[in-house]
C-alpha cells in the first residue's frame, strides 16, 4: 500500500480584529507548508545546535520584536538581534517548503469585527482555491496553529473544511516548531515588504534593514522564491 502523503501548514497571523490602524491597516495570515514526505529533521537539528551555540537553546524566535527591540530582546545589541534573525532566516531559505500568505486590507472593509471576519474567509478561501490542486494531492492535510486569536481559529476550520475532507486541526506550542517561527517570520517578512513598497518604514526597521531598497533586493526577493506558485 503507497505511504499517505500528508502536507503539514503551520499558520500565523499579525494583525487582529480590533479597530483601524490607518498606520498598520493589513491582517495577514502566513501558511508555511510542508510536504511531510520531506525530511527536514537534519536541518532542523542543525538549526537548535546553531541557536545553543548563540546562547538561545530552545528558544521560539519572534521575528517582530527581534527588528523592534521588545520584550525578549530589549537588552540585546544589534548584532545580537540580527544574528537570530539570521539564523531564522537562513534556516527557511535552506529547507524544502512553500509559503502562501493572505491578506486583507481592514482600510477596505466596515470597521467591524464581523465586516473583517467576512473579508479574511473569502481572502483565504480563494487562495486556497487557487492551489485547490496542491493541497488536494494530499491524503491528510494538518493545520498547526496556536489558537492566538479565536476568530482565525474559526475561519480556518470553516474554509479548510469547506473545501477539503481530509483535515485536521492541532494547537502548536511555538518553541516545539521552527517552521510555526518560520510562519511568523514570514508575516513580518511581508509586513516590512508592504511598508517598503509605500516608503513607510519605521526608524526601528530602517536600523535593522538598512534601507527599503536593501530589504527588498537582499531579503524580500530571496523570501519571494518560496511562495507556492
Amino acid at each position: 500500500m503507497p505511504q499517505k502523503r500528508i502536507l503539514s501548514v503551520f499558520v500565523d497571523e499579525s494583525g487582529d480584529f480590533g479597530k483601524l490602524n490607518p498606520k498598520s491597516p493589513f491582517y495577514y495570515v502566513a501558511m508555511v507548508l510542508h510536504d511531510q514526505s520531506i525530511n527536514i529533521s537534519e536541518k532542523i537539528e542543525n538549526f537548535e545546535r546553531h541557536m545553543t551555540q548563540i546562547g538561545y537553546p530552545h528558544h521560539a524566535i519572534h521575528t517582530g520584536p527581534i527588528v523592534r527591540k521588545e520584550s525578549f530582546y530589549e537588552n540585546d545589541l544589534m548584532e545580537t538581534r540580527k544574528s537570530l534573525f539570521n539564523s531564522l532566516f537562513h534556516f527557511l531559505r535552506g529547507v524544502d517548503v512553500h509559503y502562501i500568505c493572505p491578506k486583507i486590507n481592514k482600510a477596505e472593509c466596515e470597521d467591524n469585527e464581523i465586516a473583517y471576519t467576512a473579508k479574511l474567509s473569502k481572502t483565504i478561501g480563494d487562495e486556497l482555491k487557487k492551489h485547490y490542486d496542491y493541497f488536494s494531492s494530499f491524503d491528510l492535510i494538518i493545520n498547526y496553529y496556536d489558537n492566538g486569536q479565536h476568530g482565525l481559529t474559526k475561519i480556518l476550520a470553516t474554509t479548510f473544511t469547506n473545501l477539503f475532507s481530509n483535515v485536521e486541526f492541532r494547537k502548536v506550542q511555538p518553541a516545539e516548531y521552527k517552521l510555526f517561527q518560520v510562519a511568523d517570520l514570514i508575516c513580518t517578512m511581508e509586513l516590512t515588504n508592504d511598508k517598503a513598497e509605500r516608503n513607510a518604514l519605521s526608524k526601528s526597521e530602517v536600523e535593522f534593514f538598512h534601507s527599503a531598497h536593501d530589504f527588498k533586493k537582499n531579503l524580500y526577493k530571496q523570501l519571494a522564491k518560496k511562495k507556492l506558485k
